[in-house]
């Protein structure tokens, strides 16, 4: 499985962060301030087909991008969505998991201070794991008021808006809320 998976990292190494415009442009890059502001306007779901052509796309287009890849090699996975609720933002990512031995991987790319593939002993521990670290990059603490979120869920739709991704979020499994 260890090459399966070198080959999938290899295949992702390709794509950058970000989205880009009708132009061919990273947008996180040429315009930031319409990234921050109009993401929910602009934004809809790549497929992994897409995503392979456009070479960028959010940790959304990424993990779909990853499932398609595992489900391919025959790999089980799972795929969980993290967030979090406080008064003026709505941080969010997603990640790929899978087990292989009795070990717990977190298959980490688009979330560049974690990319790599990270053991844990179980699925609860990777859970927690990546809850303090995505705690911690922004800068949340037990001191904060906020309310953290994590979904595990299925493949959705192709082409949803950023706000109809978080609709179909809050139908899928809730794994953990904090």
């Amino acid at each position: 499985m260890h090459e399966k998976i070198n080959n999938i990292i290899s295949l992702m190494d390709s794509i950058e962060y970000g989205f880009k415009d009708k132009s061919g442009e990273n947008i996180i890059n040429v315009d930031p301030q319409k990234w921050d502001a109009d993401f929910d306007k602009f934004y809809y779901l790549q497929t992994a087909d897409e995503l392979l052509k456009s070479k960028c796309g959010v940790c959304w287009d990424q993990v779909e991008l990853e499932r398609k890849l595992f489900e391919d090699k025959n790999i089980e996975c799972k795929t969980y969505f993290i967030y979090i609720v406080d008064d003026d933002m709505l941080p969010s990512h997603t990640f790929l998991t899978y087990v292989d031995s009795g070990k717990h991987y977190w298959f980490e790319h688009s979330w560049n201070t974690y990319r790599g593939i990270h053991e844990y002993e179980s699925e609860d521990a990777l859970l927690l794991d990546v809850k303090e670290k995505f705690l911690s990059e922004h800068g949340f603490s037990s001191n904060n008021s906020f309310s953290l979120y994590i979904y595990e869920y299925d493949k959705p739709k192709e082409h949803i808006s950023c706000n109809e991704f978080y609709k179909y979020i809050e139908t899928q499994k809730l794994v953990l809320k904090y």
